[in-house]
């Protein structure tokens, strides 16, 4: 199982680095080519997403990104810092969604672009997970590799 990290500032010109390092991995660990402009958009969001968390509220720490080529499948982990006590629903099909426990002080969400971009997210990706915690928030995304008869 190979994994490539990639940890960056929280500045929305690296979003397109990470986009464009998640396409390269995910062709080389075998993803269909038709599935990588998904892999793109997907990462894009949830990098942006994270950018915008971090930025929001004040964390300095690196946004990370982990990329695992698995037996049958590719994963892709977004990472932030923001800590946040869970999160809640943000549609109907059960995919998580925005921080209700972000201090509150500082978290601005007010056009609810956390919403709609795990639900870009959520559109675009099957096997989609997202979770928050007291160390921060996690998206882990993952699609099958190229002659993997197994739908995850």
């Amino acid at each position: 199982m190979a994994t490539v990290e990639l940890r960056f500032s929280a500045q929305p010109e690296h979003v397109r680095t990470a986009r464009l390092v998640a396409a390269a991995v995910a062709r080389r660990a075998g993803v269909d080519e038709t599935a990588l402009d998904e892999v793109r958009l997907a990462v894009g969001e949830a990098c942006s997403r994270a950018v915008g968390l971090h930025r929001s509220n004040g964390v300095t720490a690196p946004v990370t990104v982990l990329l695992t080529e698995e037996e049958k499948a590719f994963s892709i982990q977004v990472g932030d810092e923001v800590p946040g006590a869970g999160v809640a629903a943000a549609d109907a099909a059960g995919v998580p969604g925005s921080r209700e426990g972000a201090p509150a002080r500082e978290f601005d969400d007010a056009e609810g672009e956390d919403q709609m971009g795990l639900a870009v997210i959520s559109g675009l990706v099957d096997d989609v997970e997202v979770s928050a915690g007291e160390r921060g928030g996690l998206i882990r995304m993952s699609w099958p590799r190229a002659g993997s008869a197994e739908i995850l």
